[in-house]
Parts: structure tokens; C-alpha cells; sequence
């Protein structure tokens, strides 16, 4: 079967131009972790390689740990070899390495902040940025209020300003914020006191996805969606994550997080709110973000009697002999939570969200399911019940693309219907693959552009929707959760959490 061919217009001018971000200076606290050697510094290689990055900048890379900067350029370069998908430029490598350096301090001593801030005075003789600081904290989240307390205290933060301020901070905050709707509120607190919200970046990166983002195009950028995008026309929605792997070495983190504060709480919310959301007045930070907040205050509480018909938690098999998970744990690596929104457009359709580990395949995705049609479309009941509904599918990775299925007749004499799928994909319609999106994250934190970021009001938000269910959950320990085999599609219940309202998961297999 040949490929399809897609005809992609792209007009001459874009309809909103991105704008180059201002030198500055980049501190990564935690340099020498996971997170800064897998995606940070590739991301900021890639940018230098694409001619994204302001005309001046520099990296600092802060811990305790962290080698004198040759000996950490050579680390990186290592790194990047093998976390770039792209063979490295020798060219610009040596242009990007250039802007690198290094300070060893410790994230709990003041004294540490204090050097920081007179090598970064240095720097930005030197390297010509201008004074303008982007701290990027990625470490440990029982590190976040040191830290920010440290920065205020050394006088590493500039004054809060107008959009076009010189010099200006920005501050980014890396997920988990917080373990529960206190620690959230806490930890907001603490940013208050020491950042303006302007200067306040928590990240998802699942909204640096080219495709999430691509939700907003496709659901209010097309007239034929966007009129039956409601409670008329859909049934009900599904919005998944899964991951064929397991904890990986990750056991001590992951039993004290779970699948549900680890994914559900922010990455699935995240997209629930595009896929749910009102048009906003424009696509400015706060007009997006007023309207995905909207959606968060309208989700339906969950009960403690209401558990067991809104959520199932699961556990797979083996969880508990993986390194530096308890004995006895209950903590779960699946979970599947039936959501409803009371507002007007979506009064009576659920939405189901699941996610987990060991599961058949890695995918996210968001399925939408229109309802059936009404009658007997050819007056036999035994060709009505052959029409299936209609299933729009959106593949927010990987293979990112858009499924639509349809009836349509099958050529020949005979009346014989048969379910067809159009089917769009990113890479073969535009010759290349989304980027990262933590390049796209980056990128805006530079800028100062905060839409794709979380504000303080939506975090809380969300937590208020979950905590209680974690709270049920954690205080319900005559049941534990249940056990499924690696490969399955997760536990018994989260099929018939959908079977009760005549409804079913797509297959992931």
C-alpha cells in the first residue's frame, strides 16, 4: 500500500514570528545529573547548531561536583554523542563549548551564591550578557527552597520589571511542584517571597511537545472540529501515557512518587485542559492560561465513597524485587482516573485518563470518540450495527501524527461497509521530525515568553483535584493495588471502569 501524500501550504510570512532571545546567562544547579547531560544540553547544543541562541550567552554549570570546565566540556561531548539523535558538528561543537563553565558549590551553603554571583558579574564583562540570568534548577525537589532562598539572599535577583526590562532573572522550576496541594501552596509561597510570578517558570515539558501544542491549531484552527468539539457530539475521551519500561534504577524516586503525581497530575492535566478548553481571547500567556484554569476548577471532585467508580491503581509484576522499592509497597505504577468537567460544553462526558509502566508499547496519545449515529442509516438493523463511530486519534508521540476513521462503502455490487483510516503524520508531510521540546522550553524561558509554563493558580488547581484522591487511596490500606503482568494493558478494573459506562480503551497492543 503506497504512502499517502500530503500537500503541505506553508505561507510566506508566519502568522506569529518568534522572536530571538536576549544574551544572557544560563545556571544549570545540578549540572552534572540526568536531566542536564540527557536533554538540557543537548537541547542547548541543538539551538546553537540551528542559530536560536542570542548573540551572546554562556552556560554555567553548578553543583558540587561539577569537574573544572575542560574536563566537563569533554564529559558533555560525551554525553551528547550518545543522547543527540543527530551525528555532532565539529564547528559547532567548538562555538558551543566555548560558552560553557563550571563552578563547584554546595546548593545549601549561602557563601556558594555569593561566588556565583561574582563569577557571573565577570562573565557578563566578558562575555557580553548584559547582566540577564536564567536559573535552571534541576535537582532535587528538596533542594527547590534553598536554593531560591540562597539566590534571593545573594542578590542574584534583579528586580521584577516591564516585559522589556534590562537586565532581567527568570527562575525555572522543574517538576515535581510539590507532593501534595500543601506542599504546592508552600512552595509557591516560598517563590512569592523571593521571585515575581513573571520570573516563575515551572516546567512540564510535555507542553514543549510540538504536538500538544499542535491541539490548539487543530481543535480552533479548523472549522470542521471545532462546532462539534462538545457534549453533542462526543461520547467520551481517552488521554493515555504509557511506557513499556519499568522503574529502571529509578526505585527510590519513583516509590515516593508514583504514577499518578509522577504523570497524571501534571502531564495528563496539561493536555486534558487543551483538549478541553475554551477559546482563548488570543494566544498571550495569561489568556491561555486563564482558560486552562477554568477547565481545572471545573473538574468534578472525586469522593472517598466515589472512589472505586472514578479510579483503579495498579502495580506490576515485579515492581516490589526492583532496587530501592519497599518491601510492601503500594504504590502504584498504573492508574486510571474517570474525570468530569461541569461546565456547559462538556456536561456528561467523561474523560478517562491512564498511565503506567510495563505496558505493551510507548505511547501518549489522546482519543476522541464521537457518538454513534442515531438511527438505522439503511433501514436494516443488521447493516446499522456494522457502523462503528467515529474515532479521531492524536498521536502526541511517538509516530506523532492524526488518525480520523470513518465508514465508507466497499467498491462492488453488494452494500458492505467498512471502517477506513485517514491518516496524517508530521515526518512524512513535513520531511522532518518535531523537535525536543525542551529546545521550544528553553527557548521561551530566554524569551520571557511564559504560555507554555504553569502559573501558580493552575498548579494548585490541580493538586486540589488530586490530593484527595491520593488521600483516599493512601488511606485505604486493606486495599492494595492490583497486580498485572508486564505487557498486559494494566489491571482487570481499569477495563471495566469503562465497561460500566458502555465504553472501552483503545487497544495499546
Amino acid at each position: 500500500m503506497e504512502n499517502p501524500v500530503f500537500r503541505v501550504h506553508t505561507p510566506s510570512e508566519p502568522m506569529m514570528k518568534a522572536r530571538k532571545p536576549s544574551p544572557c546567562s544560563i545556571v544549570i544547579f545540578g549540572a552534572t545529573g540526568d536531566l542536564a547531560k540527557r536533554k538540557l544540553i543537548p537541547a542547548l547544543y541543538h539551538l546553537t547548531r540551528d542559530q536560536a541562541m542570542p548573540e551572546s550567552f554562556s552556560i554555567i554549570g553548578f553543583s558540587r561536583t561539577v569537574p573544572e570546565a575542560t574536563a566537563f566540556r569533554e564529559e558533555l561531548l560525551r554525553a551528547l554523542s550518545d543522547f543527540s539523535p543527530d551525528p555532532i558538528d565539529p564547528e559547532v561543537w567548538q562555538r558551543f563549548e566555548s560558552s560553557i563553565f563550571t563552578m563547584q558549590g554546595s546548593f545549601t551553603e549561602l557563601e556558594s551564591f555569593h561566588a556565583l554571583k561574582r563569577y557571573m558579574d565577570e562573565l557578563d564583562g566578558t562575555r557580553q550578557t548584559k547582566g540577564n540570568r536564567l536559573f535552571y534548577l534541576a535537582t532535587l525537589p528538596t533542594f527547590f527552597p534553598k536554593i531560591l532562598k540562597s539566590l534571593k539572599a545573594a542578590e542574584l535577583v534583579h528586580p521584577a520589571g516591564p516585559p522589556d526590562q534590562q537586565p532581567w532573572t527568570r527562575v525555572v522550576i522543574e517538576k515535581p511542584f510539590g507532593h501534595d496541594l500543601s506542599s504546592a501552596i508552600e512552595l509557591n509561597r516560598l517563590a512569592a517571597s523571593v521571585l515575581d510570578e513573571r520570573q516563575t517558570y515551572r516546567i512540564d515539558h510535555y507542553m514543549g511537545k510540538e504536538t500538544v501544542q499542535n491541539i490548539l491549531v487543530f481543535r480552533f484552527g479548523n472549522s470542521i472540529f471545532e462546532p462539534i468539539w462538545n457534549h453533542k457530539y462526543i461520547d467520551y475521551v481517552e488521554v493515555t501515557m504509557a511506557e513499556n519500561l519499568g522503574v529502571e534504577g529509578r526505585g527510590d524516586f519513583y516509590d515516593q512518587t508514583g504514577v499518578v503525581r509522577d504523570i497524571i497530575q501534571n502531564h495528563l492535566l496539561e493536555v486534558l485542559t487543551l483538549c478541553a478548553m475554551e477559546p482563548p481571547v488570543s494566544f498571550g500567556a495569561d489568556d491561555l492560561r486563564d482558560e486552562k484554569l477554568k477547565i481545572l476548577r471545573s473538574l468534578r471532585p472525586v469522593t472517598i465513597d466515589g472512589l472505586p467508580k472514578h479510579a483503579v491503581f495498579g502495580q506490576y509484576r515485579g515492581y516490589l524485587d526492583e532496587k530501592g522499592v519497599a518491601p510492601a509497597s503500594r504504590t502504584p505504577t498504573f492508574a486510571a482516573v474517570k474525570v468530569m468537567i461541569d461546565n456547559w460544553r462538556w456536561q456528561g462526558v467523561p474523560f478517562y485518563m491512564r498511565a503506567g509502566k510495563r505496558l505493551p508499547t510507548k505511547t501518549t496519545e489522546v482519543v476522541i470518540h464521537f457518538h454513534p449515529i442515531p438511527f438505522c442509516l439503511f433501514g436494516r438493523e443488521d447493516v446499522c450495527q456494522m457502523l462503528k463511530p467515529n474515532v479521531l486519534r492524536l498521536r502526541l508521540q511517538p509516530n506523532e501524527g492524526i488518525e480520523l476513521c470513518f465508514s465508507s462503502k466497499v467498491p462492488g455490487e453488494d452494500l458492505n461497509v467498512a471502517d477506513v483510516t485517514m491518516d496524517f503524520s508530521y515526518a512524512r508531510a513535513f520531511k522532518k521530525s518535531p523537535p525536543d521540546a525542551y529546545e521550544r522550553l528553553l527557548l521561551d524561558a530566554m524569551r520571557g515568553d511564559a504560555m507554555l509554563f504553569s502559573r501558580r493558580d493552575a498548579v494548585e488547581a490541580a493538586w486540589t483535584f488530586i490530593t484527595p484522591i491520593l488521600k483516599a487511596w493512601e488511606e485505604e490500606l486493606d486495599r492494595g493495588p492490583q497486580e498485572y503482568e508486564p505487557g498486559s494493558e494494566g489491571p482487570l478494573d481499569s477495563m471495566k471502569l469503562l465497561w460500566s459506562d458502555g465504553h472501552a480503551w483503545r487497544p495499546l497492543a
